[in-house]
This record gives structure tokens, C-alpha cells and sequence, in this order.
């Protein structure tokens, strides 16, 4: 796992013959996954974001992994697995739950990882492009209606 403390995170796995080896692989391979983490509030939406911003849910084998906002102060209230994955997020305040094996611990952080990732794949109206308003046709071609030399038959 690598991230930045400030919403950016990355996963791998790696096998290999000899440790340094899959370490490297591993370092490699989640540099080459990191992805933006979408941060949100609970409640009112006073000083920087600092849960996750809305409920979200995911999994990997059968492992389901399903990260709730939480008020701030609350902290990361999760097993070690996913709380360090939810600490390299930038992550500060969240509540975890999760079902099935568990124990398999990478199941259990790639199921965490989906769950950070899911955030981005929602439309949110804090992420709506504002579009210019258009006339409405009748409106914007009214000028080639005002005379006859507008209209052709």
C-alpha cells in the first residue's frame, strides 16, 4: 500500500521467489494503481473534507467491506487492515463494516481499496459543469420571423 496522507492511494501485490524481489514488484505495482480518493463531510460542510462522502461498498472474494461517514473527531474506527489503507488516504473520520473471511488480509484490503475507489464513481452536484444558459429556439431565431424577407418558402 502507498499513499500520501492526502488523497492519493495505491495497491499491489506481488509474488516472487525472493522477498526483495516481490517488495519491489509490489512497490512498483502500486505506484502504477494509485488512484484520487473523493473526500466529503458529515453534517455541515465547515473547514476541509475529512470522511468519505456517502456510504460506499465493496468487495473482492468474499470479503464486503463498507465504509460510513462519520462525524469529525471520530477518527478510523476499522480493523488494522483497512485502517492503514484509509490512514495513506487522508482519510481522518469513518466507520467501517465488514462480512466474510476476513482473515484472507489481501482480499480484505483490496475490498477496502474498491470501496476508496467507488467514491469517484458517483455524480454528485458538487461536481455538475455549470453550462451556459441557451435561449430558447424560438426565442434566439425570432429575428428571420420579424419580416417577410426573413421567411423562404
Amino acid at each position: 500500500v502507498m499513499g500520501d496522507n492526502d488523497g492519493h492511494v495505491g495497491l499491489g501485490v506481488k509474488c516472487a521467489k525472493e522477498v526483495a524481489s516481490a517488495i519491489r514488484g509490489a512497490t512498483i505495482a502500486a505506484k502504477l494503481s494509485i488512484i484520487p480518493v473523493r473526500k466529503g463531510y458529515w453534517g455541515n460542510k465547515i473547514g476541509e473534507p475529512h470522511t468519505v462522502p456517502c456510504k460506499v461498498t465493496g468487495k473482492c472474494a468474499s470479503v464486503l467491506v463498507r465504509l460510513i461517514p462519520a462525524p469529525r473527531g471520530t477518527g478510523i474506527v476499522a480493523a488494522p487492515v483497512p485502517k492503514k489503507i484509509l490512514q495513506m488516504a487522508g482519510i481522518e473520520d469513518v466507520y467501517t463494516s465488514a462480512r466474510g473471511q476476513t482473515s484472507t488480509l489481501e482480499n480484505f484490503a483490496k475490498a477496502t481499496f474498491e470501496c476508496i475507489q467507488k467514491t469517484f464513481e458517483f455524480l454528485s452536484p458538487d461536481l455538475w459543469d455549470v453550462s451556459p444558459q441557451r435561449q430558447h429556439p424560438f426565442v434566439e431565431h425570432a429575428h428571420l420571423f420579424e419580416t417577410k424577407e426573413g421567411i423562404k418558402a
